[in-house]
């Protein structure tokens, strides 16, 4: 039994694990960096100690500090929430070694999905659908251009240890591989100090799909549903809805069995989400997993009825998915997350700041998740996500009128924040036909300057 846990993060999501946690009667420890001393997550834990300057690297990332907190306070576990340290398999095997429950999968797991290319071999192997690309990493620019000519131009060269965009080029013709092989490999030596590249075909304009799973500590898995975040700037999802309007009941119970089968053979547990890309002919393709809960997971949440965060707590300390669950799972209704960040909503220009004034909406069908107060202060060192808005309805039309009902209501004061921006796209008539994809926001934005000529 889980009686005291650590939560090695900040903002939302730490907030977010401390309800968790309280619904189940367990203790919580917050770590915080000198710039959150003052936040919402250290006020509302039972414990908090501080574990370094403000520099990322100097606490919430620094693996000593953390393990010392979680000792000197004795948890019997520690949460890791997104981004940090959710998917560090060396501070995974950390924690085993000190004998501190890792909320999430077993570090060979971890780091075994961390490789893109050996995910998605393991993909492969049980039935889940991958592009075409490389067998394996790539030696060099001369290996790439066998590979690009045999799966035919244009491809995608990818960091294996990738995310976020970094150690990606488009490659369109072969004169132009050699040059974006060295860049996306220094990028990736850079970025993950692993210069490791593999080769997809691109396909282009596909919808960006997720599926969501939970695997118990007893071999079961299980899959709640998918996700659409094609909304994205730069790589970084603005917008995530469930289900997606692109993927049939047909689609999604062959995807979900495949999925069961691949997770129950690499004995995956806890939360983790499998992102897809699908094409305009609606074939969906592996593309990467994320072996920790993510930001926009309260659309799930919405149309299953499933508390994910608890659902991690429960599986940690051993209970079957079927005690959690309570039966099968069922999608019902609509949900859409805006993800509420501070910054310029027409330059995208990071916007920290003291909050001046804040009112958040409410009513039927309405989720704010969020660690920000009046007079708080959004720090310039860590990510811009000040709040998630999450609306519910029975079907995406009426989620819509929910959402910019909410925005509508949303009043941050002091800094600027994307709430104009996403008003402007709930508004807007392709997004609420659902004929979106990952290039949506570039075509909305010339849409909008166009219009402001």
């Amino acid at each position: 039994m889980l009686q005291k846990v650590l939560i090695a993060n900040r903002g939302e999501i730490a907030l977010r694990v401390i309800c968790a946690c309280k619904d189940l009667g367990i203790r919580t420890v917050a770590i915080y960096s000198e710039a959150d001393r003052y936040s919402l997550h250290v006020r509302f834990a039972d414990e908090a100690v501080c574990i370094g300057p403000a520099k990322s690297a100097l606490s919430y990332l620094n693996i000593p500090s953390v393990i010392s907190a979680a000792e000197i306070t004795n948890v019997d576990a520690i949460h890791p929430g997104y981004g940090f340290l959710s998917e560090n398999s060396d501070f995974a095997e950390v924690c085993q070694a000190s004998g501190i429950k890792f909320i999430g999968p077993k570090p060979e797991v971890t780091r075994m999905m961390g490789l893109k290319q050996i995910a998605r071999e393991k993909m492969k192997e049980h039935g889940v659908p991958i592009l075409p690309g490389s067998d394996g990493i790539l030696q060099n620019a001369e290996h790439a251009l066998e590979v690009a000519a045999s799966i035919g131009y244009p491809v995608i060269l990818k960091a294996s240890a990738g995310g976020g965009g970094r150690g990606m080029r488009i490659v369109r013709a072969p004169e132009d591989l050699p040059n974006l092989f060295a860049q996306a490999q220094q990028e990736a030596e850079n970025a993950f100090s692993n210069g490791d590249i593999y080769c997809e075909k691109f396909i282009e304009r596909p919808r960006h799909i997720e599926f969501q799973i939970l695997a118990d500590e007893h071999g079961n898995v299980e899959v709640l549903g998918e996700r659409e975040c094609s909304v994205q700037r730069r790589h970084q999802k603005l917008i995530e809805e469930a289900p997606s309007a692109a993927v049939t009941p047909e689609l999604r119970k062959k995807t979900a069995a495949a999925l069961k089968k691949a997770f129950s053979a690499i004995g995956y547990t806890n939360a983790g989400t499998v992102e897809f890309l699908m094409d305009p002919s609606g074939s969906l393709y592996f593309i990467e997993v994320n072996a920790r809960i993510q930001v926009e997971h309260p659309v799930t949440e919405f149309v299953t009825g499933v508390d994910l965060v608890k659902a991690q707590l429960r599986i940690a300390r051993g209970e079957k998915l079927s005690d959690i669950l309570k039966g099968p799972v069922k999608i019902t209704g609509h949900a859409l997350e805006c993800r509420i960040n501070a910054e310029n909503p027409v330059t995208f220009a990071p916007s920290p700041g003291r909050i001046q004034a804040l009112s958040v909406p409410g009513g039927i069908g309405v989720r704010v998740d969020t660690a920000v107060y009046n007079d708080g202060i959004i720090p310039p060192y860590y990510d811009s996500l000040v709040a998630k808005l999450i609306t519910y309805g029975h079907d995406r039309a009426e989620a819509i009128v929910r959402m910019q009902r909410a925005l509508d209501m949303f009043i941050i004061e002091g800094i600027h924040t994307s709430i104009p921006l996403h008003q402007q796209i709930m508004a807007d008539e392709e997004f609420r036909a659902a004929a979106i994809d990952t290039h949506f926001i570039q075509r909305f934005l010339e849409r909008r300057a166009k219009s402001a000529e």
